[in-house]
């Protein structure tokens, strides 16, 4: 399932924390360069007119790559990082989103 998270990155197993990099450089590209590929997806969606917002997230999880000792090479183009600097719409409550990982049984700690 497309996924951008809304729980800290520290918090994400391996697992998700590469997979929502992997899924925000996808969404990323879609809203971008207009794409129709998940375009209207309710993650994609929620995402439109916050492209800062979604930038921010990326160095979110830049940052706890890295502090993991992954070597990031994929940035963002800044100067496309535009709108709303806060996500504030969730496709699920972060409480439903916690409740949705400990049911997957994997590392991550919520």
């Amino acid at each position: 399932m497309l996924r951008i998270w809304d729980i800290s990155p520290s918090k994400l197993c391996r697992n998700h924390l590469l997979g929502e990099h992997r899924e925000l450089h996808a969404m990323w590209v879609v809203i971008t360069e207009n794409k129709k590929g998940y375009s209207l997806h309710p993650e994609t969606l929620r995402w439109n007119g916050k492209l800062k917002a979604m930038y921010l997230r990326h160095e979110q999880l830049v940052a706890e790559m890295t502090k993991r000792g992954y070597d990031h090479k994929s940035p963002l183009d800044r100067r496309k990082a535009t709108g709303i600097a806060k996500q504030n719409d969730y496709v699920d409550s972060i409480n439903k989103q916690i409740q949705i990982l400990k049911k997957k049984g994997c590392s991550c700690r919520v």
